[in-house]
């Protein structure tokens, strides 16, 4: 149960990140409420998850998810370039979530 609290907990991370994008500096009111929803809701995930997990390892399953996500939504909707060093990266960063989450990471 943890481990799927902290996935959806990076996945508003990502929402997180795009809404704030999308906010332009806080301009856009919605978005920046946006914002606000999906920081709190990725937080508090993530510290239900930290109940369980080692702080370490879910943090960055967090934030790998949180990055991987950002860079693949910039991507596909923001125009943001697509490098065979960027698309490289990303499967660096997705193998080392794979590897950490494969490792455990349950607290003690």
């Amino acid at each position: 149960m943890a481990w799927g609290l902290l996935v959806v907990a990076g996945l508003f991370e990502v929402a997180m990140a795009y809404s704030l994008k999308m906010s332009a500096g806080f301009s856009h009111l919605w978005w920046s409420v946006g914002f606000f929803v999906f920081s709190v809701l990725s937080f508090g995930l993530l510290s239900l998850a930290l109940k369980s997990l080692e702080v370490g390892t879910a943090y960055a399953v967090w934030t790998g998810i949180g990055a991987v996500g950002t860079a693949l939504l910039g991507i596909a909707l923001l125009g943001d370039n697509a490098s065979l060093l960027k698309i490289i990266s990303i499967v660096f960063i997705i193998l080392g979530v794979i590897g950490l989450n494969l490792a455990g990471g349950a607290a003690h």
